[in-house]
């Protein structure tokens, strides 16, 4: 057989001038594969040693993944951006569930819930994840479903499971037990003193290996039906949402108390969708729409444009506050217009993207940071009329009221946890030009397992928001997605990849790519030391998750930051604390054109790992 000697993404410790970073920058020329686990890098390195392209990798990488739990599942949502080298345009996938047939305002608050609930069959919208990957597979791809799925198969039938995973089973037990196909999943050791696998047990999901090998088995026997392989992959994602797979989805959801319907899921389709993008100096910066928060990124960096940030120095008592600041302003946005662009009222993203109304929100950045940022009015920069502008002035104010200047105190484990809830990414590449980046989640343990498919049902619907107040664009409706925070990233210069980047953490993601970004574009840093870089995290912004709290002025910050920055930010009215790392686990390949190669680097904390040849 033979051997590919394969440059490994691996931790290093730091040794002075020579080693500038604690990773190395990780080179190749002809294919990279970076994600959240060594094992799932490995298997997208499996598939372009077998002469796959840059989806194909990608697919088998969120296979794996979804199997090992890197806080997603089967039953999870996947958003993609892909760049095509033959249209040389950025394609958008959707793969993002819906709510279910039932799912309502009227319905949660029937139920005595403020909020949809973060946990348990009620917080599940439909599978995505497989839909999405079938269908970059079959449109994008160049392998058949049972070679893309051949690892992520393996895994199933048995991997040694390591420590962050097996510890959170055994920490989120109480709740597994709760959910009796979940418990049987989880606990192997149910009734001894530790009832998850063990660190390096072989972790088996027998259930979850019969699910995708019936897909297999439908691709099979389609392909001898002489159905071409496109055909043969949607025969098999046929199955999963209208065959067998579907039906006991649905019983097993119901059983446990879920609102799915068989129906729910046969309507349900991915969206191959236009991107949005911004251009900051002379570079395309792509997200997805604004079901996402990845246009955030694109309207902080429309206000930022306004400032010389090069000038003010990296993390700057003076540039920590502008970009937190500019940060507020387009979050404030993010949480009261975003929502499902599918749906009315229609978020105004064309006047928030609008290089005008960013001036506009440039001009309310002092040199105090203000807590009571809110959002604006980006009708007229697209030539309409806010339909909620009662709604807009009512919250002002009531933040006014509810915020008298000063930070809000709070930062506890249970709110840190839900606000920078986890996720996973997938960054591939390949020599023919296609990228593809990928932000996967939904399903993270504790996980709602759908029947005896193996599947764990994502969490998405506490996305959501109840209270028209707070988002009238978000309010679920049934076959309407969540405005989520999953959010991967693509730029391009001078039509040509620059960057494929992007990171797991909840409300953090867009905040440490915003800086990452920044990073290399500003600073000139390399990929590796820009995914390693002090960054800074906000909490003056809704979280996503649970009860949508918000913490202005609150702001975490590098332990190793100077005593007077963190005197200037005091007087600055910010409430601080420090941790060892803060970039957030980004993964990110950067395209050296001059060489004709590629850059990779993954943040020095989590478990994230890449590979290259």
């Amino acid at each position: 057989m033979r051997k590919f000697y394969l440059a490994l993404l691996v931790a290093l410790p730091f040794t002075g001038i020579a080693q500038q970073t604690q990773k190395p920058v990780l080179h190749g020329k002809n294919w990279m594969a970076i994600t959240g686990k060594p094992l799932a890098a490995t298997a997208g390195a499996q598939i372009f040693s077998q002469g796959g392209n840059a989806v194909d990798a990608a697919c088998a990488m969120l296979a794996a993944t979804a199997t090992m739990w890197d806080m997603l599942s089967w039953g999870g949502e996947t958003q993609a951006l892909i760049y095509n080298p033959v249209t040389k345009k950025v394609i958008a996938i959707n793969a993002m569930g819906y709510a279910p047939t039932g799912a309502t305002v009227e319905f949660f608050k029937s139920q005595g819930m403020a909020n949809p609930p973060e946990f348990g069959p009620l917080a599940a919208t439909t599978p995505g994840t497989p839909g999405g990957l079938m269908t970059m597979l079959a449109e994008y791809g160049t392998m058949s479903l049972e070679q893309v799925l051949a690892p992520a198969m393996q895994l199933a039938k048995g991997y040694p499971i390591e420590a962050m995973t097996a510890n959170m089973i055994e920490n989120n037990k109480a709740k597994i037990k709760e959910w009796p196909y979940s418990k049987e999943v989880f606990l192997p050791h149910a009734g001894e003193k530790r009832e998850a696998p063990e660190v390096g047990e072989i972790f088996i999901q027998e259930d979850l290996y019969q699910t995708l090998a019936k897909l297999v088995e439908t691709e099979k026997a389609a392909l001898k039906a002489k159905k071409s392989r496109k055909e043969a992959i949607y025969a098999a994602n046929e199955r999963f949402y209208k065959g067998d797979i579907a039906k006991e989805i649905v019983r097993g959801t119901r059983e446990q108390g879920g609102l799915f319907t068989e129906a729910d899921l046969a309507n349900w389709k991915v969206k191959i969708e236009e991107p949005l993008y911004v251009n900051y100096k002379g570079i395309d910066v792509y997200k997805m729409q604004e079901w996402t928060q990845g246009p955030a990124l694109l309207q902080s960096l429309n206000i930022l444009e306004n400032f010389d940030l090069k000038s003010m120095g990296y993390n700057s008592a003076n540039y920590i506050n502008t970009v937190y600041q500019a940060m507020s302003l387009a979050f404030a946005d993010r949480d009261f217009y975003y929502g499902d662009p599918a749906f009315d009222p229609k978020s105004p993203i064309k006047g928030l993207l609008s290089k005008e109304y960013a001036k506009e929100r440039a001009r309310l950045i002092g040199n105090q940071n203000d807590p009571n940022i809110g959002p604006g009015d980006p009708y007229p920069f697209e030539g309409g009329t806010n339909p909620f502008k009662k709604l807009l002035e009512s919250n002002s104010e009531s933040v006014a009221v509810n915020n008298p200047g000063q930070p809000i105190q709070g930062l506890d484990d249970p709110f840190l946890e839900q606000f920078q809830r986890g996720t996973t990414s997938v960054e591939a590449t390949d020599a023919e030009g296609w990228v593809v980046s990928i932000t996967p989640s939904g399903g993270w343990v504790p996980a709602v397992i759908a029947g005896n498919t193996g599947v764990g049902l994502s969490q998405r619907m506490q996305s959501f928001v109840l209270d028209e107040k707070l988002n009238p664009y978000n309010l679920p409706e049934p076959g309407k997605r969540p405005r989520v925070t999953l959010t991967p990233s693509l730029a391009l210069k001078d039509g040509k990849p620059f960057l494929a980047f992007a990171v797991q953490g909840g409300d953090s993601q867009d905040q440490n790519l915003l800086q990452f970004f920044l990073n290399v574009v500003e600073f000139d840093m390399n990929v590796q030391e820009a995914t390693e870089a002090a960054n800074f995290n906000s909490y003056q912004m809704q979280s996503s998750f649970g009860a949508h709290e918000i913490k202005p002025g609150a702001i975490t910050l590098r332990e190793d930051t100077p005593s007077w920055i963190r005197t200037e930010l005091n007087k600055k009215g910010y409430l601080m604390d420090f941790w060892p790392r803060t970039s957030g686990p980004i993964n990110a390949i950067w395209f050296d054109w001059k060489h004709g190669t590629f850059w990779g680097g993954s943040s020095n904390y989590g478990e994230d790992y890449g590979i290259s040849w």
